[in-house]
């Protein structure tokens, strides 16, 4: 099997191993069997089961990047925008539901969560883009704060979904959009709301 190959079935193996028994309950002698390859292989490509899933961290996040970024692209703005990027999220939720609750809800590990933090800094900062290109009489700290709230609400949206898998992935999403787009709607009337402005 060529080492491209061999490295994916291993990325996959790991995705449901995590995903049955999450990042501790895992061994990577569980992954080399579900992959029906020796565990010395795996070290070829990886050199601990932390460095494996952080490869699926990464590769799971460039495909939700990808995902959000194909939605900018498109010619649509303001809730159109939003919804579309809502539904570009949510749609990975719903096809990898094994991936985020291993990857991204149930990782315990001090240093798995610092680089989860990490991930969900960069996402947060991928939003604010989006936010500014449509709000730009907002002030950048308000934006940043903003794009923080609606990220760590749509997150904690998807882990509730989790666990709720009878509710459509459209009515997810519409109370989503319902959540979000009323704060930035007025995110460019802070002084009408009475809201202070940022210190610098």
């Amino acid at each position: 099997m060529p080492a491209a190959q061999r490295r994916e079935t291993i990325l996959a193996a790991a995705e449901t191993v995590f995903a049955q028994r999450g990042y501790h309950g895992a061994s990577l002698d569980d992954i080399a069997h579900a992959a029906t390859i020796s565990k010395a292989l795996i070290y070829e490509h990886f050199a601990s089961k932390r460095e494996l899933h952080a490869s699926l961290v990464d590769a799971y996040v460039s495909e939700i990047f990808a995902r959000l970024q194909a939605n900018a692209a498109l010619d649509t703005c303001g809730e159109e925008r939003l919804r579309g990027g809502l539904h570009a999220f949510f749609s990975f939720v719903e096809e990898h539901r094994g991936a985020w609750r291993a990857l991204f809800r149930d990782a315990a590990d001090p240093e798995v969560t610092e680089r989860l933090a990490r991930v969900q800094d960069q996402a947060a900062g991928v939003v604010a883009v989006l936010m500014a290109a449509d709000h730009d009489d907002a002030d950048e700290l308000s934006i940043r704060m903003h794009a923080q709230l609606l990220f760590g609400a749509v997150q904690a949206l998807a882990n509730w979904w989790h666990d709720h898998q009878e509710v459509s992935r459209d009515v997810v999403v519409d109370h989503a959009v319902e959540f979000c787009w009323v704060g930035m709607q007025r995110l460019s009337q802070g002084s009408a709301l009475g809201l202070s402005s940022p210190a610098p």
